[in-house]
C-alpha cells in the first residue's frame, strides 16, 4: 500500500489490517480430516458409533438423523441464498463514506477550535496558539506511532491544531487584512483540483515522483529548520526569517519556498488518496478509516499554513 506524503504522519499503511477470515470447511469434512482421510476419532475401516459392522445404521435412528439434519441444512443455506448480499460497511470494512465522515468530524474540530482563538481576547488567543501549535505537535506524533487509531486523539489533535491555526490567522489577518478568508479559499481550491487531477488519473503517485518528493521535502525541512534557528537566535529581524530578507531577482526568497511547499502539500494529498484507495480495495478493517481522516487532516493543516504564509509575504511586498 502507497505510504502518505505529509511532512509529520508518514506511513499511512494501515497498520495492523487484516484480511478477510478463512472460508469454512465443506460439509463433512471433520476437524482432523484432511485430503480424504477418515475424520478424528473413525479407525480404518471400523464402524463408527452406532452402526453395524457393514456400516449401516441400526435400528434406523442414525438413518433418520441425518435425514433430518441434511433437511435442516438445504432451508439454512437457501436462507442464506436468499439474503442480499453483505456490503464492505456490513463486513465491517472500511469505505470511502467512512473516511469522508470522519474527515469532515476532523475538520469541524479544526473549525471549533480556530473559533475559539479567533473570539477571545488577543493575549489569551496568544497563548492558546502556542498551546496549540505544542500540543498537536506532540499529539500528531502519537497518533502517528499508535498501532490502533484512537478516534479520541486524533479529534483532540485536530482542535488543537484549530486553535495554531485560528491564532495564527488572527495576527496575519490583522497585519494583512483578507488574508484568512483567502488562505481558505486557496486551501480547499488545492485539494479540489488535486481531487480531480487523482480521480482522472492524470497524476499519480509514481516511484519516480516519490522520490523527488522525498528529495524536496527534506530539503525543505532543512532550510525551515536553519530559518527557525536564525529567527530564534535574532540572526534574522525579519518576521519570516530567511523568507523575506533574502531576495533573488527582486522577488522574496520565501515566494519560491512558498510555492514549492504547496507543490509538496499538494503531492502529499496524492499520496493520500492513493493510500486510501488502496486501503478500501484492500478491505482493511473500517477502524483505520480514522487514520486516513488524520493523514488528511495534518496534509491540510500543512497546506494551510504555506497558503497564508506565502500570501503574507506577497501582501508585505507591496
Amino acid at each position: 500500500m502507497a505510504l502518505g506524503g505529509n511532512p509529520i504522519f508518514n506511513g499511512k499503511n494501515f497498520r495492523g489490517a487484516t484480511q478477510a477470515p478463512p472460508a469454512p470447511q465443506a460439509y463433512g469434512q471433520g476437524y482432523g480430516q484432511n485430503y480424504g482421510q477418515a475424520p478424528y476419532g473413525q479407525n480404518y475401516g471400523q464402524p463408527q458409533y452406532g452402526q453395524n459392522q457393514f456400516g449401516r445404521p441400526q435400528y434406523g435412528q442414525q438413518a433418520g438423523w441425518n435425514a433430518g439434519q441434511q433437511a435442516m441444512s438445504s432451508e439454512q443455506l437457501q436462507d442464506l441464498y436468499n439474503r442480499p448480499a453483505a456490503g464492505p460497511a456490513d463486513a465491517g470494512r472500511m469505505t470511502f463514506d467512512d473516511v469522508i465522515m470522519k474527515t469532515a468530524a476532523c475538520l469541524g474540530a479544526v473549525i471549533v477550535g480556530a473559533a475559539v482563538t479567533l473570539v477571545v481576547a488577543q493575549g489569551l488567543a496568544s497563548m492558546l496558539m502556542l498551546v496549540g501549535a505544542l500540543g498537536g505537535f506532540v499529539l500528531a506524533m502519537v497518533n502517528t506511532f499508535k498501532k490502533q487509531p484512537s478516534p479520541a486523539l486524533i479529534l483532540a489533535y485536530a482542535a488543537l491544531e484549530g486553535l495554531f491555526l485560528g491564532g495564527l490567522t488572527r495576527i496575519l489577518d490583522g497585519m494583512f487584512p483578507g488574508v484568512g478568508l483567502q488562505a481558505v479559499i486557496g486551501t480547499l481550491s488545492v485539494f479540489a483540483v488535486t481531487l480531480v487531477l487523482f480521480k482522472s488519473g492524470k497524476v499519480r503517485a509514481t516511484p519516480r515522483a516519490m522520490r523527488f518528493f522525498m528529495i524536496a521535502l527534506i530539503g525543505y525541512a532543512v532550510f525551515a529548520l536553519i530559518n527557525m534557528v536564525m529567527m530564534w537566535t535574532g540572526a534574522v529581524q525579519s518576521p519570516f526569517g530567511l523568507r523575506t530578507s533574502v531576495e533573488i531577482f527582486g522577488i522574496p526568497l520565501g515566494v519560491f519556498i512558498g510555492l514549492l511547499a504547496i507543490g509538496l502539500a499538494a503531492f502529499s494529498l496524492i499520496m493520500d488518496f492513493t493510500s486510501i484507495e488502496a486501503g478500501v480495495r484492500a478491505g482493511a478493517p473500517q477502524r483505520f478509516s480514522w487514520t486516513a481522516a488524520f493523514g488528511l487532516t495534518v496534509t491540510l493543516v500543512w497546506l494551510y499554513v504555506e497558503i497564508i504564509r506565502l500570501l503574507a509575504i506577497l501582501r508585505g511586498d507591496d
